[in-house]
């Protein structure tokens, strides 16, 4: 963990019918100082909405050359690189190379975030998906957390339903094709 990082653990029920995964587990994650709270609930949902065997955090801000979520297999194969934010297109050609399947999660514009990677050269760009949330979803959820949380998050035909410490947030997931 980095100096001055302050870390957030969550308790989640994890049941996401869409891909079959029922899973509870414990994730502890590292905010950074200089990383957003939004950044960071973005971060956990698309930990939990890519869930499966091998999934971690990277290092986080200070591994340059990693996403922010990956996949691994047992024999360390990178299977899936998942961005989140609004990673320039040198990271997402590069990850698209060195994984099976690239994908992002943002909390922002959506618009915006296509709008910087028009024209540009990312490899396989044709298979990377950008995923973001209902305006508003991930600001109520940023209000609502707190360093320890409990999370029950279900997934049905694409629509979150999240409990947050109690709190009930629902969202559409957006998905988007980068080209």
């Amino acid at each position: 963990m980095a100096a001055g990082a302050t870390m957030h653990t969550f308790e989640v029920e994890l049941a996401d019918t869409d891909r079959g995964v029922y899973e509870e587990f414990t994730l502890r994650a590292a905010r950074h100082p200089s990383e957003t709270e939004a950044y960071l609930v973005t971060r956990v949902l698309a930990y939990c909405l890519e869930h499966e065997e091998g999934i971690a955090f990277s290092e986080g801000i200070s591994a340059t050359d990693a996403p922010a979520v990956l996949v691994r297999d047992l024999s360390g194969k990178l299977l899936a690189w998942i961005e989140v934010g609004a990673p320039d297109a040198a990271r997402l050609h590069t990850g698209s190379k060195a994984a099976e399947r690239t994908t992002i999660y943002t909390h922002r514009d959506p618009a915006k975030v296509l709008a910087q990677w028009a024209g540009a050269r990312i490899h396989r760009a044709a298979e990377i998906v950008l995923h973001n949330f209902d305006p508003g979803f991930i600001d109520t959820a940023v209000d609502t957390m707190e360093r320890r949380n409990t999370m029950t998050l279900t997934v049905t035909e694409r629509q979150l339903y999240l409990e947050l410490n109690g709190v009930h947030l629902s969202s559409a997931v957006h998905d988007h094709p980068i080209s």
